[in-house]
């Protein structure tokens, strides 16, 4: 059985110490690729080492909505210079927009919609955050389809939605993305969103070091080997065989990012 974490961070310092440890355990697991997201250009070259080191790994580069406010004209083309400058950059991100920790929407939607450019420009798919604000992310997108006569290819990361809030990125033409959240008990609505998925546009993600999923959750850290479990508690809640859901993920995340095996 092979998986795919289409979404961590092993540059953080927690992995330091043991972070060949810790891919021995995603290689036991069956996580065959993995995509390391990106919150400020700045991570680029401990990303970019890691992917070195390890093969199986592509990554993104782009500005979390958080640091919004670090974004310039010089941000903006140091993100396009690097997503060009090596092959293993296969998206763009993660962007997008969080009224969760902050209000300062003017600015995050700019730096929104800058990165969107770059990503079309670029051709390259996006991974976009979004968290208490997907009808704004979805106003952000809608626009950018009317003005640009082109829709943007990614995948909702970590989604927290209902399954309303889900339909309206399908319809986008938007993968959906499920973490370790999924398995927490009182996640009733991502269980729903996650059931509801059309096949061809559902992803897995550890979002680690955050969001360990049960039966790990509690553990100070969250690792790609623990994707397995968000695989095996979507299997459950579509009713299908963790093999069905784990074949169909890692298609799926080989179609948007280009990955090959």
């Amino acid at each position: 059985m092979q998986l795919i974490d289409t979404h961590v961070h092993l540059n953080f310092d927690i992995f330091e110490q043991d972070l060949a440890t810790v891919r021995s355990r995603w290689q036991q697991s069956g996580v065959v690729r993995l995509v390391h997201s990106c919150v400020h250009p700045e991570e680029f070259s401990s990303i970019q080492a890691i992917a070195q080191k390890f093969p199986e790994v592509s990554f993104a580069v782009g500005l979390h909505p958080l640091d919004a406010d670090k974004w310039n004209n010089e941000t903006a083309e140091k993100i396009k210079s690097l997503a060009s400058s090596d092959s293993q950059v296969v998206a763009i991100g993660e962007m997008g927009l969080d009224f969760y920790k902050a209000d300062n929407y003017e600015q995050q939607r700019m730096v929104f919609e800058g990165q969107l450019a770059i990503a079309s420009e670029l051709d390259l798919p996006v991974i976009i955050h979004c968290r208490d604000a997907a009808v704004e992310v979805r106003e952000v997108l809608q626009k950018w389809h009317k003005l640009q006569g082109k829709s943007i290819r990614g995948v909702m990361h970590c989604w927290g939605g209902t399954p309303e809030e889900t339909q309206w990125f399908l319809d986008l033409g938007f993968y959906i993305s499920f973490s370790g959240t999924v398995t927490f008990k009182n996640a009733k609505a991502i269980q729903s969103s996650a059931a509801m998925v059309s096949s061809d546009r559902l992803l897995i993600e550890t979002d680690c070091p955050f969001l360990a999923p049960v039966p790990k959750r509690g553990e100070r850290r969250n690792e790609p080997a623990y994707v397995r479990y968000v695989a095996e508690q979507i299997a459950k809640l579509r009713e299908e065989t963790v093999e069905a859901i784990a074949a169909q993920t890692t298609q799926n995340a080989r179609e948007l990012f280009g990955l090959s095996l």
